[in-house]
């Protein structure tokens, strides 16, 4: 029961004696109340409104500043652009002569003519209508073009031209002509410089002289209407070979 020191009321029997000093009562302790220490109040700190956050306006890029600088990172970045490859063209041209005239023809099959060619018959006509032998007398091999089926040989355009200029140009050193009918486009574009505008048209031709440019035979037969323009060409030239026949 945690008792240090208990005590009787009355003396019992057979006890030791008590000791009177534990029978004094102590003086309660009276212990001074502390005062609590005075709390220093803080200052009261004026309630300050928070300033309003200024908004900063950050420019956008523009649609035109975007291209501009899309532009200018193109230019100083330089793209290799290739040159486009041109294909070879492809013609097959035969030369004839008939009297004072030498004749460079589209060949429409790409095949030397035969005899009973329908094209070959029209030429014929046309020869009879210009009073020139209809029988022309052929000059040399077909020239066709490209040369070669495979190779790095440069055979675009100019090289054809190239090509078709000097076979006519060593062609005419041995036997001169007052006249060179180039008939047909490729003739005309790689001989004469020209394309289909210069149709029915006299031309000069540096190295070839005079040259006369007219439809191939396979669009004359497609295209009958053209003949009359043919002849009317044909009218205003016609003399020229006619006084080299006399």
């Amino acid at each position: 029961m945690q008792v240090v020191n208990w005590l009787p009321r009355t003396e019992l029997p057979f006890a030791a004696p008590s000791r009177p000093e534990l029978l004094e009562m102590p003086e309660p302790v009276v212990v001074a109340p502390v005062a609590p220490a005075p709390v220093a109040e803080a200052p009261m700190e004026p309630v300050v409104k928070p300033a309003e956050r200024v908004k900063i306006e950050v420019p956008r890029p523009s649609l035109a500043s975007t291209r501009t600088n899309a532009t200018v990172e193109a230019e100083e970045v330089p793209v290799a652009v290739k040159p486009p490859v041109i294909p070879p063209p492809r013609f097959a041209l035969q030369l004839l002569r008939a009297g004072r005239c030498l004749l460079l023809v589209e060949l429409p099959t790409g095949e030397s003519f035969q005899t009973r060619d329908p094209a070959y018959l029209l030429l014929k006509d046309m020869l009879r209508a210009a009073g020139l032998p209809d029988s022309p007398q052929i000059v040399g091999e077909p020239v066709r073009w490209p040369l070669l089926a495979r190779g790095t040989m440069d055979q675009g355009p100019e090289a054809a031209r190239d090509f078709v200029q000097g076979f006519l140009s060593a062609r005419l050193e041995d036997a001169p002509c007052v006249c060179l009918w180039l008939i047909g486009l490729p003739a005309v574009r790689f001989a004469g410089e020209a394309n289909a505008e210069s149709f029915n048209r006299e031309l000069q031709v540096e190295g070839l002289g005079s040259v006369w440019a007219l439809p191939g035979l396979e669009l004359l037969m497609e295209e009958p209407q053209r003949k009359a323009d043919v002849w009317q060409a044909m009218r205003r030239l016609m003399a020229r070979w006619k006084e080299s026949n006399e």
